[in-house]
């Protein structure tokens, strides 16, 4: 590094140490525990004690996922050692969020995908969808998009953004877009995937991890079981309404770059490079449209098999690949694949986030939270719909979805609950807001930010995005509530 660089990188001093940095750094970490003791004095009078330590926890938790001065997932066990010494509630409950069936849901699932790469089913999938991009750029805007959201629905949010951006950056090399930084062209592109992977993950249970957060709530708070195909039920005219008004926000942003030549003939050359799909290709694409068919159909064998709920089901089929053969690779799956494959920070960052939403449900700070709220006028109209989706969506931007879930999901179902409403239609509108997430590089969005967007042209367009998105769930929200009474009818929940 030249002397000039080092003037301009203020992380490095002229003797080649950190200094600037590790001060800011320093700062952070303080101010965390400084956050969480300013809530043990000033929020006595509005929570129990333990209630207001909660609190504290989960803003100090949330500041250091902002600042990131340490690596987000070594907050997940904050919960935990704050719950040690401070006794805010039972320790099994909390524990038990880290091996949670949200937990085996999500190992399962990656069970499943992890030998996708091996066989290399996952770039043919990817290609295939992709393969019908035109040279234009509104074109290859609306396929990102579109391909994002689609495969964001059956799978991981993570799993899709790390799939698409490699590809979306070999092909803007191919048509002569090296240095990602400074290529217009990436920019409308990888937000494409990063928004689309975003909204997609409302389509169904499996769209990500905060999902399960949010059935796990639910779960608990009714004693029964819900069932997936009332998700989707409800959902889906949401996501293509949202996915439409999404597409045209995507296509109405300023593109000082028209046209890609050799676009199409990129992904054709390269999927075609392929061959036929093989053995090993089918049985990967068999297991995988298996365990869907089983997640969808659970009512169908609920009665027989009470226990097979779908994460048990994906866990199952991972397992199975531990005892397949292919061709000419070995097993399918083996634990060192397994081991090396497996998202093992993110669902620590999952657990966490559950950790944290039971932590402030069982310390009282929930039924604080549902008290403030029982005091303003809601009734369960515009007002509450509004102001549910606004207060969900700032901690979903702030932090990540399944942060939201856990916390607020419980919340939304008791306060409803608690003014004689049917909590249903509300949690539903929850999972709306929290699924959504376009402003800050946190969560999936670091992923294109890591391949070289820059931030602050996430940030641009994510505001208006955000508030234009927020609308539309409000909108939906009510007319589902105020139009449409089945919306919230499932009685077997309650039974």
């Amino acid at each position: 590094m030249s002397s000039l660089d080092r003037e301009k990188d203020p992380k490095i001093n002229k003797g080649g140490k950190k200094t600037l940095y590790s001060k800011k750094k320093m700062i952070h970490i303080l101010l965390g525990p400084v956050i969480f003791i300013l809530c043990v004095l000033l929020l006595p009078d509005i929570f129990p004690t333990s209630g207001a330590q909660a609190i504290g926890i989960g803003l100090w938790m949330i500041f250091w996922w902002i600042t990131r001065p340490v690596h987000i997932t070594v907050t997940a066990f904050i919960p935990v050692i704050a719950n040690a010494f401070l006794n805010m509630a039972e320790m099994d409950p909390i524990i038990s969020q880290y091996s949670s069936p949200a937990i085996i849901l999500v190992l399962g699932s990656q069970l499943i995908i992890i030998p996708w790469a091996l066989v290399g089913l996952d770039k043919r999938v990817a290609l295939k969808i992709l393969s019908v991009v035109g040279p234009s750029m509104k074109s290859q805007i609306t396929v990102w998009l579109l391909a994002s959201i689609l495969l964001s629905t059956v799978l991981p949010n993570v799993a899709v953004t790390a799939l698409f951006c490699p590809i979306a950056i070999s092909m803007l090399a191919a048509a002569g877009y090296h240095h990602i930084p400074s290529a217009e062209p990436a920019v409308p592109i990888l937000l494409s995937i990063a928004f689309g992977v975003s909204l997609g993950g409302a389509g169904t249970p499996l769209g990500g991890a905060m999902n399960q957060a949010a059935i796990s709530a639910l779960e608990e708070f009714t004693g029964n079981e819900f069932m997936y195909v009332d998700w989707i039920i409800r959902v889906t005219p949401y996501l293509i309404i949202a996915s439409l008004v999404l597409l045209a926000c995507m296509l109405a942003l300023p593109l000082k770059v028209k046209k890609l030549e050799g676009t199409k003939d990129f992904f054709k050359t390269s999927y075609n490079s392929l061959g036929t799909i093989n053995r090993d290709e089918k049985i990967c694409a068999s297991l995988f449209i298996i365990g869907l068919i089983l997640a969808f159909t659970r009512p169908l064998y609920a009665d027989l098999l009470p226990a097979a709920a779908p994460p048990y089901i994906f866990l199952t089929i991972g397992f199975i690949s531990f005892f397949i053969t292919t061709v000419d690779k070995g097993f399918l799956l083996t634990w060192e694949r397994a081991q090396k494959g497996t998202m093992w920070g993110m669902m620590i960052l999952f657990a966490g986030g559950l950790a944290l939403g039971k932590l402030i449900n069982t310390s009282g700070a929930s039924t604080s939270i549902g008290e403030i709220f029982s005091i303003l006028p809601l009734d369960g109209g515009l007002i509450t719909i509004i102001a549910l989706v606004v207060f969900v969506r700032a901690i979903a931007e702030a932090t990540t979805g399944t942060t939201a879930a856990a916390i607020m999901a419980p919340i939304i179902l008791q306060l409803t609950t608690n003014i004689g409403l049917n909590p249903i239609p509300y949690w539903f509108i929850t999972v709306m807001a929290y699924n959504e997430e376009f402003l800050l590089p946190v969560s999936v969005r670091a992923i294109p930010v890591g391949y070289g967007l820059d931030a602050k042209r996430m940030l641009k367009p994510g505001i208006p995005f955000t508030i234009i998105n927020m609308i539309v769930i409000i909108i939906f929200g009510y007319l589902a509530v105020k139009f449409f009474p089945g919306y919230g009818d499932l009685p077997y929940l309650f039974n």
